[in-house]
């Protein structure tokens, strides 16, 4: 049977990107990280937009509704700023939270900065889809999505893509099964109970 590709919805949030005053650095950052860390199918559904709280609902809402997404990665407008509304997007439009993505994700960015408590991403299930609201940084995106390592390439404190695979097969229902997500260790190592494990091709 021919492996399912996974969804990947990437939101890149940016007023002024996204009337090309600068050029976006948040979808080939992310583009970037995980052509280096999937090892599985999957197919990146791309969208660069404006921090209207309106704006990004619908485009959340039309990721996961109408091009069948099972991840999304957003980007941008996550600070305290009165135009950082991503937050308060993501939440309109979710079915429950997963409040530990953005608690671990403070926590890595506290070893770097201690601003890292200003931010306010937050991770919700919408239907079959986990939607994670990620840093505006690129560096700061692959430090969350990485954990940290030391100078071993030992991790020390883990990413938070690691959860992602399994809380993607936990979403699966009779009628409607996940694809197996698979990632390389030597970037993030996913982490699935053993039981769940599927024997490598």
């Amino acid at each position: 049977m021919q492996q399912q590709f996974t969804r990947v919805g990437l939101v890149s949030i940016s007023d002024r990107a996204s009337q090309g005053i600068y050029e976006d650095k948040g979808i080939p950052s992310l583009t970037a990280w995980l052509q280096q860390a999937l090892t599985s199918p999957y197919h990146v559904i791309p969208r660069l937009i404006a921090d209207e709280q309106a704006t990004i609902a619908e485009t959340l809402r039309q990721l996961v509704d109408e091009e069948a997404c099972h991840l999304i990665l957003t980007t941008g407008g996550t600070g305290p700023a009165l135009r950082d509304v991503t937050p308060e997007a993501t939440l309109s439009v979710a079915d429950r939270e997963m409040p530990g993505f953005g608690e671990q994700m403070r926590q890595i960015s506290l070893r770097f900065v201690p601003t890292a408590i200003l931010s306010r991403q937050v991770a919700v299930i919408r239907k079959q889809c986990l939607i994670i609201n990620l840093p505006g940084q690129p560096k700061s995106i692959q430090e969350t999505l990485e954990g940290l390592k030391d100078g071993e390439g030992k991790t020390v404190v883990p990413g938070i893509f690691a959860a992602v695979p399994y809380c993607l097969d936990l979403l699966a229902t009779p009628d409607a099964p996940m694809p197996y997500l698979e990632t390389d260790a030597r970037v993030v190592q996913a982490f699935r109970p053993k039981s769940t494990l599927k024997p490598q091709a």
